[in-house]
């Protein structure tokens, strides 16, 4: 192997890509190229617990912000709703993610300390666990939490 993983990972990555397209299959680095392949999978689920932790954080602010209430928070809101379903659509395997009650603990504690960092609010204001339903509510396009 010409190039060092540890050393400049694009390199090594195009490197593995060619002596895959060529079939030199006995040149790989395998494990390392296994370790990329699951870190795919990691970042999507990254992406969606990310984009949950903003949408999360955004109705939480609706519900104890009324008064703070505009379009720019409902605009994000929309978007995230959006880019959350186009992402389960075009991975059907996250959905795996949203059964999964750590999965939620974590977005919803992300949630949590970011809806707390923007406003100021304790985090014993919050419930302990997400109260809304994920399809009835969380991703309704028409649904907003009341506050």
């Amino acid at each position: 192997m010409g190039t060092d993983y540890e050393t400049d990972v694009v390199a090594w990555a195009s490197e593995q890509a060619r002596l895959i397209r060529a079939g030199r299959f006995d040149l790989l680095d395998r494990e390392h190229v296994a370790e990329e392949i699951e870190d795919v999978g990691k970042s999507e689920q990254r992406e969606l617990a990310a984009r949950m932790a903003v949408l999360l954080a955004h109705l939480l602010k609706w519900q104890h912000q009324p008064e703070r209430r505009g379009t720019s928070w409902e605009l994000t809101i929309g978007n995230q709703r959006q880019r959350i379903r186009r992402r389960l659509e075009k991975t059907p395997s996250l959905c795996g993610c949203l059964k999964d009650p750590d999965w939620w603990a974590d977005a919803w504690g992300d949630a949590c300390d970011l809806a707390s960092a923007e406003t100021g609010i304790g985090m014993d204001r919050f419930a302990r666990s997400c109260p809304w339903a994920l399809a009835t509510e969380v991703l309704n396009e028409s649904w907003l939490p009341n506050g």
